[in-house]
């Protein structure tokens, strides 16, 4: 393959204008009373992290780039990219983007990227486009394919092709799928499942494009009452900045008021909910072991 191919997200960019507009006209003239819908300020701060991913994006896969070069440099493998290792070669991208994207919601230091995509209390199209820019977390969970010899331009290409088959998934106005797509694949109704707050609902279908992954796993949750969208304690702020590192400002609170190593050792690594264990009571007078006789 080319050692620069074209990038899937830069070609459908014109799809996501077009499908985002037809998606805002549907839900003015048939609105749905119960679904989020619409929200200039919502849809603005997605947008604006969209554009800002990006730039960002292209400035981590500088060292992610340099990473797989030399891991791919070093290992005797080697697949060669035509079109029956194609579909292969997509399938496993598919299957380590699953960890990624579940160990970026069990590891806090990893949340604290992945938790802008979930800041939005809407869902809708420009929801999407809600990406982080600190993504810098996510590319060694794709050595293994460098590693097996794919080549990195081709785990490039992979990714972006997993990217732009999800924006169709963040919508309201798409109901279930016919039964042995919604088993197969990542459909808007397991991923409303995955941007709700309930709990749940919390932490399922990790799923790029297969949701296969999930039901071998046991993360796979189907959607049944209505989703309540956002975080379990939302920020309430549009601000680009805020939303893309309120959870590293939290990390850094927490590590500075934290008791121990071992605290600090868990606000950073443990779940993003962990909460160290309160301190033993201190002893009070006429406690065992004091002023007995």
């Amino acid at each position: 393959m080319p050692p620069d191919p074209p990038d899937p997200v830069t070609w459908s960019i014109p799809a996501f204008v077009l499908l985002i507009a037809v998606e805002l006209a549907g839900c003015r003239l048939r609105p749905d009373d119960g679904a989020a819908g619409y929200e200039a300020r919502d849809s603005a701060t997605s947008v604006g992290m969209g554009l800002g991913s990006v730039v960002f994006d292209l400035l981590w896969k500088i060292p992610a780039l340099a990473l797989f070069e030399a891991v791919h440099a070093l290992t005797p493998a080697r697949v060669p990219v035509v079109w029956w290792t194609i579909p292969p070669v997509l399938l496993a991208q598919d299957f380590l983007y699953y960890w990624s994207h579940r160990g970026h919601h069990v590891v806090r230091v990893l949340w604290a990227c992945h938790v802008v995509h979930h800041s939005s209390r809407r869902f809708n199209l420009t929801t999407a486009l809600r990406q982080p820019w600190t993504s810098l977390t996510v590319w060694p969970f794709f050595l293994p394919m460098i590693v097996c010899g794919v080549p990195p331009a081709a785990v490039f290409l992979c990714y972006s092709v997993n990217l732009v088959y999800q924006f169709w998934v963040h919508t309201e106005r798409i109901g279930r799928l016919p039964r042995p797509v919604e088993y197969v694949f990542n459909t808007p109704s397991h991923h409303r499942v995955h941007h709700a707050s309930q709990g749940g609902y919390l932490d399922r279908n990790f799923g790029g494009i297969l949701i296969l992954w999930d039901r071998l796993f046991g993360s796979f949750a189907a959607e049944t009452e209505r989703p309540v969208y956002g975080l379990t304690k939302n920020i309430d702020t549009y601000n680009p900045l805020r939303v893309a590192t309120h959870e590293y400002a939290a990390i850094a609170r927490d590590l500075r008021d934290a008791r121990s190593w071992r605290e600090r050792a868990g606000r950073v690594l443990r779940g993003p909910g962990w909460q160290p264990a309160p301190p033993p009571p201190a002893a009070g007078p006429g406690s065992a072991g004091e002023g007995a006789v």
